[in-house]
């Protein structure tokens, strides 16, 4: 399983050719827990992460968020009841130097895939790279398959749940946007073919 999971006026939209750092210059422990404020075009919520629940997996996220690789990072799969995964850059010159940046796993997780939760998406052992969801609903028959939690939604959780839903499920199994194009063509090819998406302004640490 590949988990990773519009207002009538112009957005700004953010430089997606801005730098987002390579993977090599993701190499920053994180504190033992630290907060990200995310500013979205719903409102703005905040990630608690706590770096004994997963340390790689929250290396990594503080790392990229250190970076400014979320900013203009489309929710591109939001599926209610389910959850909401986001973490495929806007820019394709990016996604090339993230998309094989493969990480190892976190040991088994020691929290739950409970709603709120966020956790780093995979297609695999060893595959976790820069995309992230967060569970809408209680997901648990996820822990036994890869998907260690690595924080917790502690402010906005109604912002999250409020997030654009109306395209679902990604292609081929849903009517949503194509991950590969996403990959390939960037935000150019969502502002086209799926206009209402919410995105991710800034993510900050605190």
């Amino acid at each position: 399983m590949t988990l990773v999971a519009t207002l009538a006026v112009s957005h700004a939209w953010a430089d997606t050719s801005a730098k987002t750092g390579s993977p090599s210059d993701a190499t920053a422990t994180a504190p033992a827990t630290y907060k990200v404020k995310v500013a979205t075009t719903k409102g703005d919520f905040t990630i608690e992460v706590h770096r004994d629940w997963a340390p790689l997996g929250a290396d990594r996220f503080y790392n990229l968020v250190k970076l400014g690789y979320y900013n203009d990072v489309a929710f591109f799969r939001v599926v209610k009841g389910f959850m909401v995964q986001f973490g495929i850059n806007g820019d394709p010159n990016a996604n090339r130097s993230w998309r094989r940046a493969m990480f190892k796993d976190d040991p088994q997780a020691k929290q739950s895939n409970k709603r709120g939760m966020i956790t780093f998406a995979t297609s695999g052992p060893d595959q976790r790279t820069t995309q992230v969801f967060i569970n809408y609903a209680d997901n648990s028959r996820l822990d036994s398959m890869g998907f260690v939690p690595f924080g917790k939604i502690v402010e906005g959780m109604k912002v999250v749940d409020a997030l654009e839903g109306m395209y679902g499920e990604g292609a081929p199994g849903g009517s949503g946007p194509r991950q590969d194009r996403i990959q390939s063509e960037g935000n150019a090819y969502l502002h086209k073919e799926f206009p209402k998406l919410d995105y991710i302004k800034s993510a900050t640490l605190q």
